[in-house]
């Protein structure tokens, strides 16, 4: 993609006099002139394809079906390309730890035993001011091995040896967030590209001399186009800063139901830079949920906690994407495992543990390279899973998975579930909305919520659900229509229940007013939000 170089730069702006600590070490004149540089030629770009997501959104609207795509029907078709092979620092993959890029959470992933960590800068992460510039000191400082912390309670934290430590990859914020602190003539710079910027520009040559290189998560991707708009990013970038072509790779999380149509299309576009893809599970299903939300009972989810991935439709997904990567020689990584361990309930714990157990032994047996872990307790039950069918090997992309075969009808195919919405279903809904919601109003990405590490894809499959069940209609269990005169007895119900629990201080000097009109907000308007985050961003604490 050619464009003129630039005269302008980025500008700081919208921090109503608060700065960082350290911000200028991250905000230096050329990582600004960068920034600035990537607007101009990738910007409009963007725009452009963010109005095609609505038009396809339309002609899901009018059809309630989607296709594998036939004008790339040669690309699935030729057996010839491959991607990239991987770097020694991705070959083995088995597990992946997530978490935001807090420095506690630095030091915590990079020692947790897993192999990767995916240093979140999205869905993990409320993008404040402090957490997006913080998240980038803390890495260069893990980089530079000048990071420890030290907790409240004086506990401290430091980085162990280098050769134990996780490899990092960065995932930037989706192509639909802006990031309202830097502006290029008057316009807000993407958040993608601002988190993969300043990353880049300052990691790119440090992890090359370290054996490694920038490595990426891509989220949110919802076409072939916008995976190549990320790869004209990567040449870009490459070339104006000297790096070799071929050093960025990028996994991409297929986690809208539009890529799981394109899983092909989208490795070709990135096959020079492309390392794999993941599967990722709530995501996925607040996708199928807004993009089939207007077509009627058959497209109904039951309670997200009764979608499970042994679900038919979520069999065919899961299973395409290792036929796919195997097929094209890239990792196939795994679903979230998302307990966060009882210190309280060893009970608790054991139960949990065995579904983690069952969970990580169904991927490694379906083939898939590696899975997420959310909590280093979890690394070893995973590693065993993998450890069991991989043995010494890296992965298994000699699995290609040749029995697979599934239609376009498959992927979508809901109806075949058993299980119905029910009430508990909508109160769980509504209580994990609020709390993760207040939580993030704050500031805080990653929330534990009754033993599961919550990110925001869990708000946006709450409020999606709780607005798919009003406008069908629902019934649920216990004889009660899901109405919107229901949805808010619930919410006041649990927003009592929640100031009784925390107590009249804790609630007062929280968000938690603002929460609970957020969540009823977007699940109650007749004007569906496509992302939550959006109105959620103008409220958010900074």
């Amino acid at each position: 993609m050619s464009a003129p170089t630039p005269s302008s730069t980025a500008v700081v702006t919208g921090t109503a006099g608060h700065h960082v600590p350290r911000e200028e070490e991250v905000l230096t004149p050329g990582a600004l002139d960068f920034l600035a540089e990537l607007h101009h030629r990738f910007a409009p770009r963007r725009a452009e394809l963010l109005a095609l997501r609505t038009e396809r959104r339309a002609e899901i609207a009018r059809t309630a079906t989607l296709d594998f795509r036939p004008e790339t029907a040669h690309i699935r078709a030729d057996d010839s390309w491959r991607v990239a092979p991987a770097p020694a620092a991705l070959d083995d993959r088995r597990v992946e730890i997530t978490g935001p890029t807090d420095r506690k959470m630095t030091i915590n992933a990079l020692n947790s035993g897993a192999r990767i960590w995916l240093a979140d800068f999205e869905d993990a992460s409320a993008p404040t001011w402090e957490n997006v510039i913080g998240g980038q000191l803390n890495l260069i400082d893990a980089y530079e091995r000048r990071i420890d912390f030290t907790s409240p309670e004086g506990k401290s934290y430091a980085l162990g040896p280098a050769g134990e430590l996780a490899t990092v990859v960065m995932r930037p914020r989706g192509w639909h967030l802006n990031e309202r602190h830097l502006t290029v003539d008057g316009e807000q710079v993407p958040g993608g590209l601002v988190d993969f910027g300043l990353y880049f520009f300052h990691n790119a040559q440090r992890l090359i001399d370290l054996g490694k290189g920038p490595y990426f998560y891509l989220p949110k991707t919802e076409s072939h186009l916008e995976a190549r708009l990320w790869n004209e990013v990567f040449v870009f970038a490459q070339d104006r800063l000297r790096i070799p072509q071929g050093t960025v790779r990028a996994t991409v999380l297929i986690e809208t139901i539009t890529a799981a149509y394109e899983m092909e299309e989208i490795l070709y576009e990135l096959r020079d830079h492309a390392s794999g893809l993941n599967a990722g599970r709530w995501d996925y299903l607040f996708s199928i949920v807004k993009n089939f939300r207007d077509g009627g009972a058959r497209f109904v989810l039951p309670d997200r906690n009764a979608v499970t991935m042994t679900a038919p439709f979520m069999r065919a997904y899961t299973e395409l994407l290792v036929r796919t990567c195997h097929k094209r020689g890239a990792h196939a990584i795994g679903g979230m495992a998302a307990f966060i361990p009882s210190r309280r309930d060893a009970e608790v714990n054991r139960v949990a543990f065995e579904k983690v157990k069952a969970d990580k032994d169904r991927e490694a047996s379906d083939g898939f390279d590696g899975s997420w872990v959310a909590h280093p307790d979890l690394v070893p039950i995973a590693r065993a899973s993998f450890d069991a069918v991989l043995g010494d090997r890296p992965h298994q992309k000699d699995r290609l998975r040749e029995d697979v075969h599934v239609t376009a009808a498959e992927l979508i195919d809901i109806a075949s579930l058993d299980a119905r919405p029910t009430y508990e279903g909508l109160r769980n809904a509504v209580q994990v909305g609020v709390r993760y919601i207040e939580a993030w109003l704050r500031g805080t990405g990653a929330v534990a919520i009754f033993n599961l590490m919550e990110d925001a894809a869990t708000a946006e499959i709450s409020r999606s659900q709780i607005w798919q069940w009003t406008n069908t209609g629902v019934v649920f269990d216990n004889g009660e229509k899901a109405t919107p005169e229901l949805v808010r007895r619930v919410a006041a119900d649990e927003i009592a229940a929640i100031r009784a629990e925390v107590g009249e201080e804790a609630f007062a000097a929280g968000r938690w007013s603002q929460a609970y009109d957020l969540l009823l907000r977007t699940a109650l308007d007749a004007e569906y939000v496509d992302f939550l985050t959006l109105p959620a961003y103008e409220q958010l604490a900074d």
